[in-house]
């Protein structure tokens, strides 16, 4: 077992162990909470007075043309596209990642005419699941067919449209093999649609490399945008040219200031555009995609793997009463880990008023999230040598602790 000085070594040797700097992060506090938040980029805030004051504030209406606004959406969309590999004519930032899954599910609809079925798996996110029942219910006539990871191959079949599955999942980190599942959906002429959120800018992705038809995901996590950041859309480029979204809004013409009273697609990615672009949330996001910069995404994925082994070790070997809520194998989970407790909500609330900040996901699970960019082994001992103490001390049996907040 490694000890902290073993830990302080390792973050020594650490190629990325710089980045940390790039971020504003509060004294006394493990964050361990990156899959869900990310942390404030240091470069974000000044960013930000200038799109206020000196942009909004001074140049008012202007600045769509002399600090390109306009083009906000497609310079943020190339710069993810570089972390999923994608092509920066692929990805356009814009919307929600729900009104995202929405446009590509739709289009997705449209582009296998004929075909009514919709696979996907249960215990999804939420709003995945939820966004495919609205469609469905708007549509009329399609079947959500929703089955076990086990079972995906054999439901693939010539009446599917469309496969969608997150990428990662959110609660227990598992990691589905996009290459493979897409390849399925491929054999029978469906397409699949990955749900990234959880896996880009902490994972090696490769969207063109796995043939991905589609994708989308959320700036806030691991991209450390900002809470509430615009998200992401990916249409390959061999679907473009016919791909139409359900939203055809203004951004989303050919000819915006044209002022057309009929709607042409845009060429390319720009037609996944809906309304008007948050020039504030992008302007964020843009500023906290540069702690990105040079940095090899291999290098990120395996520096992951090694905090979450770490836990684990740490966790199981000196704290009673848990069990695994992940996989213990590293390649086969994200950047989170999961342990599962019946108090689980009481433990992590003890934890959180001692400085480690992680989450708890009903009914019993204790997630925590490793942003390499920023956490350290060192933070992981520490969060380890913390949670021991909480569990040998009985300190989370106080009734504080037990009070349910709106948000867990």
């Amino acid at each position: 077992m490694l000890s902290r000085n073993d830990c302080l070594d390792l973050d020594a040797r650490d190629p990325l162990a710089g980045r940390r700097a790039l971020f504003d992060l509060p004294d006394g506090v493990i964050y361990l909470d990156g899959n869900s938040l990310g942390a404030l980029p240091r470069n974000v805030r000044p960013r930000l007075e200038a799109a206020v004051q000196g942009e909004w504030g001074r140049d008012l209406i202007k600045s769509w043309n002399t600090a390109d606004w306009i083009n906000l959406p497609a310079r943020v969309g190339a710069k993810i596209a570089s972390l999923v590999g994608a092509e920066p004519g692929e990805v356009i930032a814009a919307d929600s990642t729900s009104v995202n899954l929405f446009k590509l599910a739709a289009g997705a609809m449209k582009l296998r005419p004929g075909r009514k079925v919709i696979v996907t798996e249960p215990g999804n996110f939420p709003t995945d699941l939820y966004i495919l029942q609205g469609l469905r219910d708007l549509l009329g006539d399609v079947e959500l067919r929703v089955v076990e990871p086990g079972a995906l191959h054999a439901a693939l079949d010539d009446g599917v449209a469309l496969l969608l599955l997150t990428h990662v999942h959110y609660k227990t980190g598992a990691v589905h093999d996009m290459a493979a599942l897409t390849a399925r959906a491929h054999a029978v002429g469906a397409l699949a649609l990955w749900d990234l959120s959880h896996s880009a800018g902490a994972l090696a992705v490769d969207l063109n490399g796995c043939n991905a038809d589609l994708a989308v995901g959320c700036g806030y996590k691991y991209l450390n945008g900002g809470p509430g950041a615009p998200a992401f859309l990916f249409i390959a480029n061999r679907l473009q040219v016919d791909f139409q979204t359900p939203l055809t809004g203004w951004m989303g013409h050919a000819a915006p200031f044209a002022f057309s009273d009929d709607y042409r697609p845009a060429p390319g990615v720009l037609r996944g555009l809906c309304g008007t672009p948050s020039v504030l949330g992008l302007s964020a996001l843009e500023a906290a995609l540069e702690a990105f910069d040079g940095v090899d995404m291999a290098a990120i994925r395996a520096k992951s793997m090694r905090l979450g082994d770490l836990f684990l070790d740490l966790a199981l070997e000196r704290c009673e009463g848990f069990g695994l809520g992940c996989s213990r194998e590293a390649a086969s989970r994200g950047s989170q880990v999961a342990l599962t407790h019946e108090h689980g909500y009481p433990i992590m609330q003890a934890l959180i008023a001692r400085g480690v900040i992680g989450d708890f996901r009903a009914p019993d699970v204790l997630r925590f999230g490793f942003t390499p960019l920023y956490v350290r082994h060192v933070d992981v001992w520490d969060a380890v040598d913390i949670l021991s103490d909480i569990m040998a001390r009985g300190e989370w049996r106080q009734a504080r602790f037990h009070e349910v907040s709106a948000v867990t």
